[in-house]
Order: C-alpha cells, then sequence, then structure tokens
C-alpha cells in the first residue's frame, strides 16, 4: 500500500521568480513606476480648473436668487395693487397702438412716394410763386396729406398751404419763393412773426413752417426755435423734394402723426 503525506496549503502568497501572483499595482496607474511630470501637470490643471469653477456657479446661484427673488417680489406687488397691472397693461397697449400707427404710416409713405412726385432744386427756382405753392402743396400730399390744400392769396392771413397728417396733427406752411434761389432777398423775422401770429390762433395749427427756395437770416432762424416755428431753407426744401424723406423726418422737432381723420 502507497503511503499518502499530507499536503500543506501556506496562506501566504508565494513570491519570487517563479511566483504566480502579480505584482500590486501602485497610484501611478498600475505600471509600477512613480507618477510622472505630465501627470502632476495635469492634475493641477485640473484642480485650477475646479477653483475657477467654483465661484463662478456661486455667482450665477446668487444672481438666479436675486432675479427670482425679485421677479417674485414683483408679482406680489401687482397681485397686491392691482391698479398698477392695470396702467402697466394700459400703457403696454398704447405703446403698440403707437407702433402700429407708426407702421401704417410708414407703409403708406412708402406707397405715395412710388408715385414719383419729385421736384428738382432748379425746376423750383423757375416756378411761379403760385406754382411754387402748388408744388408744396403736392409735397404735402406725398407725405400723406391726402386733404392738402392751397389757401395763398388775398386774404391768407399768413398762410398758402393747409393740411391734416395722416393721423391729425394739423399743418400750416407760408411759401417764400425767390426766383433767384439762394442769391435773392433773405427770409426775414417780419416774414416769421406773421405766421407765428395767425398760425396757431387763426389756423389750428399743431405744426407751423415756412418754406423757402433761398435762404433765412440767422435772426429769423432764431426767432423760429423760439417761438416753435420751423424753417425749410433751400437746403432742407432740396432733400423734401427730391423725395428721401417725409418732411417730419426731416425735422427733427416735427412730432409724428397721433389720430386718424376722415379726410386721411
Amino acid at each position: 500500500m502507497a503511503v499518502q503525506y499530507p499536503v500543506r496549503f501556506d496562506h501566504a502568497p508565494l513570491r519570487g521568480r517563479h511566483s504566480l501572483v502579480p505584482p500590486c499595482p501602485t497610484r501611478s496607474g498600475g505600471s509600477g513606476d512613480p507618477p510622472t511630470a505630465a501627470h502632476a501637470a495635469a492634475h493641477e490643471a485640473a484642480s485650477r480648473r475646479q477653483q475657477q469653477r467654483d465661484p463662478q456657479l456661486l455667482v450665477f446661484a446668487v444672481v438666479a436668487a436675486a432675479g427670482i427673488g425679485l421677479v417674485s417680489m414683483v408679482v406680489n406687488s401687482l397681485l397686491t395693487h392691482r391698479w398698477v397691472l392695470v396702467v402697466v397693461l394700459v400703457l403696454a397697449v398704447l405703446a403698440g397702438a403707437g407702433w402700429l400707427c407708426n407702421r401704417q404710416q410708414r407703409v403708406q409713405w412708402e406707397a405715395v412716394r412710388a408715385q414719383g412726385r419729385r421736384y428738382g432744386l432748379p425746376q423750383l427756382d423757375a416756378l411761379h410763386h403760385t406754382r411754387f405753392e402748388d408744388a408744396v402743396r403736392e409735397l404735402m400730399q406725398r407725405d400723406g396729406c391726402q386733404d392738402a390744400q392751397r389757401v395763398g392769396g388775398r386774404g391768407d392771413l399768413g398762410v398758402d398751404v393747409k393740411a391734416t397728417a395722416l393721423l391729425g396733427r394739423r399743418r400750416v406752411i407760408q411759401c417764400k419763393h425767390r426766383r433767384n434761389g439762394a442769391q435773392g432777398s433773405p427770409v426775414g423775422t417780419p416774414d416769421l412773426q406773421v405766421l407765428n401770429g395767425t398760425a396757431r390762433q387763426v389756423h389750428g395749427a399743431d405744426v407751423a413752417a415756412i418754406v423757402t427756395n433761398g435762404r433765412a437770416t440767422g435772426p429769423a432762424v432764431t426767432f423760429a426755435k423760439q417761438q416753435r416755428l420751423h424753417v425749410v431753407d433751400r437746403q432742407t426744401l432740396a432733400d423734401w423734394a427730391s423725395g428721401s424723406r417725409p418732411l417730419w423726418e426731416l425735422l427733427r422737432a416735427v412730432p409724428p402723426p397721433r389720430r386718424p381723420t376722415s379726410l386721411s
């Protein structure tokens, strides 16, 4: 009979040249080598990015919280004071209506502009003064004042052309034609005093202007600014008559139309 010897098992793994147990991996990635400079640089860059990101997230959180708090405060205030909400809605409606009116006027201006009512300065200089008034009336019609009419002549009370703008403002114009253009006698303060005395009181003007193919004196321009009158001199007339823009855009202080009328 064969003799059996007990087999001894060591709990500790064999180590050595013929050992089957692989070496323990290190933190550097399993190679057993110490961390390289590249790994250290990458780790440091990641740390810096994290440090930069944390303050940004904190700022974003603070701003978001403040915005939410502000919106909540406004909503609560509007719910508590309902009249404020009504006022805001009314203002929004008025703003929208104003935008639509301005857009409507722009569309109509582009439509009438396409009709080609244009004049050059030499053409205007060659006109008779009554025909010059007719040309101004036609330019007003081109701007959308369909009821523009020439009223110049005896008893005109300082006004040659009257018109109602697209949305209601009354405009009156005194025409001063100079046969020699810029070389003719300039428009002076007395001409503007006549317009100032009748434009609003007699003709109910919202906008009063004097139009000339010549020039105006310095005191006349100063007087016009003081009395809220408008001087359309030769250069402004050239821009207006050429069809570039309507008169109320060329004269910065002239307000746009405001309300519809049966004539417009």
